[in-house]
């Protein structure tokens, strides 16, 4: 794989898959996209239209319609297709039971394609998916990505940044766990200019006097819900972060994001997969970043950890 000839097929085609698509052009991250959805229809109009973009962005870039034998030589997969959420539900774990099979469909077929590459899992719930994604395919863990807490990360540093006026990109810190209502923050660990965001909020309280950490984390939980309840999906930033996540094994960045990664013994946690802080790299997820947590922290990732775990019954593999 090199940045010449670089390659991503992305399945499902609907407001995600089709941003993402959108996304990578934008930004000039790879040679070729390949598009799948079951209304292939849908898929070459997609392909259409960004080829006509493509006119207009700084790299050519070819995008067109594809069957699942394309992933043979593809990089990275991105798969986006699940079942449609609930009405009035706001809860991604409801989403399992009709995705599973959806999921095991799509493995199934571009593993019969010969596929090598890294899988990117988008579809909710993510990090039940990512898990489910593993198992199926067969690959080595660091092969499987799932999108898990990196939007959710955004979503914390935008409401803190809020506070002091500041660029979110100033504040690092890290929500860790389920993507869901079990998300937890390692609060100990986040700093804005490097000093910790706990001393920021100290001494500064007159700016945060409208932010509490519990505040902060709940308003990270909900802002999807937020968006999904005015416009019906969420699209841009889950687009935006998937593609940081594509670039960084692409282009061999070893950036750290929050992904969720198979865990063995890290955290304490075993033979799951959940979101924590990851350096990622052309092999996919090259290694885990162990926070110190404190023993709050800790016993939140663990709830977290089981309320994932807990559906793994359901999943008969």
């Amino acid at each position: 794989m090199s940045f010449k000839d670089s390659k991503v097929v992305i399945v499902g085609c609907g407001h995600v898959g089709a941003t993402i698509g959108y996304t990578l052009i934008n930004q000039g991250l790879c040679e070729s996209i390949g598009l799948i959805d079951r209304n292939r229809e849908k898929a070459i109009g997609d392909a259409l239209d960004m080829q006509h973009a493509v006119y207009f962005m700084n790299r050519n870039i070819k995008v067109e319609a594809v069957d699942y034998n394309a992933c043979s030589d593809a990089d990275v997969v991105v798969i986006t297709a699940s079942a449609p959420m609930p009405k009035d539900s706001h809860n991604r774990l409801e989403m399992l039971t009709p995705s599973l099979n959806i999921m095991k469909e799509i493995i199934s077929s571009v593993m019969a394609s010969g596929f090598n590459g890294i899988f990117v899992v988008v579809s909710n719930p993510v990090d039940i998916m990512s898990y489910y994604a593993w198992k199926l395919s067969g690959l080595p863990k660091n092969q499987i990505i799932g999108s898990g807490t990196t939007l959710d990360t955004a979503r914390l540093c935008v409401e803190i940044s809020k506070l002091f006026d500041l660029d979110s990109k100033s504040v690092e810190a890290f929500v860790m766990g389920e993507h869901g209502d079990s998300e937890m923050v390692s609060w100990n660990s986040a700093t804005i200019g490097g000093k910790s965001l706990k001393d920021v909020m100290d001494d500064n309280k007159d700016r945060a006097k409208e932010g509490s950490f519990e505040k902060l984390r709940q308003e990270t939980v909900e802002a999807g819900w937020q968006i999904f309840n005015r416009k019906g999906n969420t699209s841009y930033g889950i687009a935006a972060s998937t593609c940081a996540i594509i670039k960084s094994i692409l282009f061999n960045e070893n950036r750290i994001y929050p992904v969720s990664v198979h865990l063995d013994g890290q955290y304490d946690l075993k033979d799951m997969f959940l979101s924590v802080p990851t350096i990622i790299d052309k092999t996919g997820a090259k290694e885990i970043v162990e926070i110190k947590l404190k023993d709050d922290e800790k016993a939140a990732l663990q709830k977290s950890a089981d309320v994932v775990t807990a559906f793994y019954k359901d999943l008969n593999i």
